[in-house]
C-alpha cells in the first residue's frame, strides 16, 4: 500500500476513535494525529516550518472574523425580522413555509455558521408554520436541516475560506491565481443550482403530501414585517455587494486608481473589513440596545469562544498536517494511486463525492477541506475538472454532506427535536435528500450546468 494511504489511514483511524468512540472535541483528535504522524515519519525536526505555515495563512483570520461576526448576528437576532418578511411574501403559495424554509435557513447558515444552531434559531419559525400548513414532521425535519447546511456553501461561511486556502496555497495556483470576489462569484454560482434543486423538492413533495399554505391568521402582515425588518435585509447587500463590485470593477475602475497593488490588497483584506463592517450594522440596527454595550459584546464573544476555538483549532492543525503531507510528497503519491485505478472523469467525481460522502459521517467537513482539500483539487483537475471549481465545491462535497449524513448528521437530529418526529420516518425521507444531494455534486462537478463566474 502506498505510504500516502497508510499516513491517511492512521489519521482517519485516530479522528474515528478520538472524536466519534470517546467522544472527544475534534481539535484535539486532529492535533494528536499530527503529533503521531510526526513520529511516524520522522519529521519533528520541520515542526516549526509547520506551524509557521499553520499560522501564516491569512485567510486563518478572516474565518475568525467572520465567526466573530456570526456570533454577533445571532445574539443580537437581526435576523429574525428579515425570515418574517420572507415568510410573509412566499407564505401565501402551496407550500410556501417549505420554501421560507429554504431560503431563509440557506441565507442564515451562510451568516451563522453554524448548522445545527441555525436548525434550532430558524427552524423554531419555520418548522410550526411547516407543520400548521400540512407537512408531516419527519419532512418538515429535513427541509430545515438540508436547507440550513446548506449555508455551508454559500459565502460567507467559514468554510469557504478554507477551500480557498486549499486551492491558493497550492504550488501550482498560488495566491494570485484567484482573487476571494471571483472565487465568492463561483461559489454563489454554485449554490443557486442547490437551492434550486432544494426548492424543486420542496414543490415534489408539497405535491405528494397535498401541502396547503399557510393560514391567512397565521400570517404576519408584509407591512409591519418591513417596517420592522428592512434594515435586516440590508445585511446581504452589506456583505455581497463589495465582492460583487471588486468582481466587475476590479481591472478597471479599482486598477486605475489603486494601481495592480493597490487592487490586490483591496481584494485580499475585503473578507476581513466586510466581516467587521457586518458587525458594527448589527449592533447599530439591534433592538435590545442591552445587547450592544461593550460589557454585553464582550460576554457575547466570552460565550462564543467555545465555538470559535475548536474551528480555529481545527484549521491551524489541519494547515500543519497539510504542510507536512506537501512536504512528504502525499499529493503527489495519491494523483499517482488514483490514475492507477485507471477511472476517467465521470468515475473519480463519483469516487470522491462517495468517499467526502463517507469520510463526512465521521469527520465534520471544515476538517475534510483542510486536511484534504488540496489532494482533493489536485485528483479532480488531472482529470479535467476546472480547479477553481473544485475547490468551490470542497464545501458542498464536504461541508453540506457532512451536516445532512448520519450519524455526524447533526441538522437532522436538531430538526427532528424541533419538530418532534420518530427516527425512522426522518432517517428514510432524509436519504432521498442526500441521493439529491450526491446526484447535484455529480452532476456540478462534471460541468453539466453553467456556473456564474467560470
Amino acid at each position: 500500500m502506498p505510504a500516502a494511504l497508510t499516513y491517511l489511514a492512521i489519521m482517519l483511524a485516530v479522528i474515528i476513535v478520538w472524536f466519534l468512540l470517546l467522544k472527544r472535541p475534534v481539535y484535539e483528535a486532529v492535533l494528536i494525529s499530527f503529533i503521531i504522524l510526526l513520529t511516524i515519519t520522522g519529521t519533528w525536526s520541520h515542526l516549526p516550518s509547520y506551524i509557521n505555515t499553520g499560522l501564516k495563512t491569512s485567510l486563518l483570520y478572516s474565518m475568525t472574523a467572520f465567526c466573530a461576526m456570526s456570533i454577533l448576528l445571532t445574539e443580537t437576532k437581526v435576523i429574525d425580522s428579515a425570515i418574517a418578511v420572507i415568510l410573509a411574501v412566499l407564505g401565501r403559495v402551496t407550500g410556501g413555509a417549505g420554501f421560507v424554509s429554504v431560503i431563509a435557513s440557506s441565507f442564515m447558515g451562510a451568516l451563522s455558521g453554524s448548522g445545527p444552531g441555525n436548525v434550532m434559531a430558524t427552524g423554531s419559525i419555520t418548522i410550526p408554520a411547516m407543520k400548521k400548513s400540512g407537512f408531516p414532521p419527519e419532512l418538515a425535519a429535513n427541509i430545515e436541516s438540508n436547507a440550513s447546511y446548506l449555508g455551508n456553501m454559500i459565502p460567507p461561511s467559514g468554510n469557504i475560506t478554507a477551500a480557498l486556502g486549499a486551492l491558493t496555497g497550492m504550488i501550482a495556483y498560488g495566491e494570485d491565481y484567484i482573487t476571494q470576489a471571483e472565487f465568492w462569484i463561483v461559489l454563489w454560482g454554485c449554490s443557486l443550482w442547490f437551492i434550486l434543486q432544494r426548492l424543486i423538492m420542496v414543490f415534489a413533495f408539497c405535491k405528494y403530501y397535498k401541502v396547503a399554505p399557510i393560514a391567512k391568521e397565521d400570517l404576519p402582515s408584509l407591512r409591519k414585517t418591513l417596517k420592522e425588518g428592512w434594515q435586516g435585509l440590508l445585511l446581504p447587500v452589506i456583505i455581497l455587494l463589495p465582492f460583487v463590485l471588486d468582481y466587475f470593477f476590479k481591472s478597471t475602475f479599482f486598477t486605475d486608481r489603486l494601481g495592480a497593488d493597490g487592487a490586490k490588497a483591496m481584494s485580499s483584506s475585503l473578507l476581513i473589513f466586510i466581516g467587521g463592517l457586518a458587525s458594527i450594522y448589527a449592533v447599530l440596527i439591534a433592538k435590545d440596545r442591552k445587547q450592544t454595550k461593550p460589557h454585553a459584546i464582550a460576554m457575547m464573544f466570552a460565550n462564543g469562544i467555545k465555538t470559535i476555538a475548536p474551528a480555529i483549532g481545527v484549521c491551524v492543525f489541519g494547515y500543519m498536517i497539510g504542510a507536512m503531507f506537501t512536504d512528504l510528497g502525499v499529493t503527489d503519491e495519491m494523483l499517482t494511486f488514483m490514475e492507477g485505478l485507471s477511472m476517467g472523469k465521470f468515475g473519480i467525481v463519483v469516487f470522491l463525492c462517495f468517499i467526502t460522502c463517507l469520510l463526512g459521517m465521521v469527520i465534520p467537513g471544515s476538517s475534510l477541506i483542510v486536511i484534504f482539500g488540496s489532494v482533493f483539487i489536485t485528483i479532480l483537475a488531472a482529470k479535467g475538472v476546472d480547479p477553481v471549481l473544485a475547490a468551490a465545491m470542497l464545501p458542498c462535497i464536504c461541508g453540506v454532506m457532512c451536516g445532512i449524513t448520519p450519524p455526524l448528521g447533526l441538522g437532522m437530529y436538531a430538526g427532528m427535536s424541533l419538530a418532534g418526529s420518530e427516527f425512522g420516518k426522518t432517517f428514510v425521507n432524509n436519504l432521498w435528500w442526500v441521493a439529491a444531494q450526491f446526484i447535484m455534486e455529480v452532476v456540478v462537478l462534471m460541468g453539466v450546468l453553467p456556473i456564474l463566474g467560470l
